[in-house]
């Protein structure tokens, strides 16, 4: 499958993001851009003190990972975001208008098991909670799909090929 899409792999920290998103990007032959990347020093800095980001910290995080969005409309991409607000997925769509959001959802016990297993990243399981009050499901109106994080990440990644293909017809 091929996609013109870029695809925004959005959700809470641990729900595989950044597993999800290259496994994608490879099955839909398109580049992958890691979201954390976007990162200004000063935001990894912050959630590494176990400080969750505000609305002002968000802003040029999301504003670079629009650019690079916008960058690939009409070649399509797959870019990491946790895109927890409808607010800043909309940010994000007015930037790069025909992007498409995949949201990895998963139940909260699973995805601090998975957070607790992970080494060398900044994102503390202490902030799982303030993720999960931030998060804003996809709405009816915004484009795209979501899909549940249990099993392999093949398994997920099939999952989230099959829906973007019956998202595009």
């Amino acid at each position: 499958m091929s996609t013109p899409h870029v695809v925004v792999v959005m959700g809470v920290a641990g729900t595989g993001k950044t597993t999800i998103g290259p496994l994608l990007a490879a099955a839909l032959g398109v580049p992958y851009a890691e979201g954390d990347d976007f990162h200004p020093p000063a935001n990894i800095a912050k959630m590494s003190a176990g400080t969750p980001l505000d609305d002002d910290d968000r802003w040029p995080w999301l504003d670079s990972i629009g650019q690079w969005a916008h960058g690939r409309a009409g070649l399509g991409g797959v870019v990491s975001s946790s895109a927890l607000k409808r607010v800043y997925r909309d940010r994000l769509r007015a930037e790069a208008p025909g992007a498409v959001f995949l949201h990895l959802t998963g139940d909260r016990a699973l995805i601090e098991r998975r957070m607790a297993g992970r080494r060398n990243h900044f994102m503390p399981t202490a902030l799982l909670d303030s993720q999960f009050a931030t998060l804003q499901p996809l709405q009816e109106d915004e484009p795209g799909v979501a899909v549940n994080v249990s099993g392999t990440p093949e398994e997920i990644t099939e999952r989230a090929v099959a829906a973007l293909r019956r998202l595009d017809s």
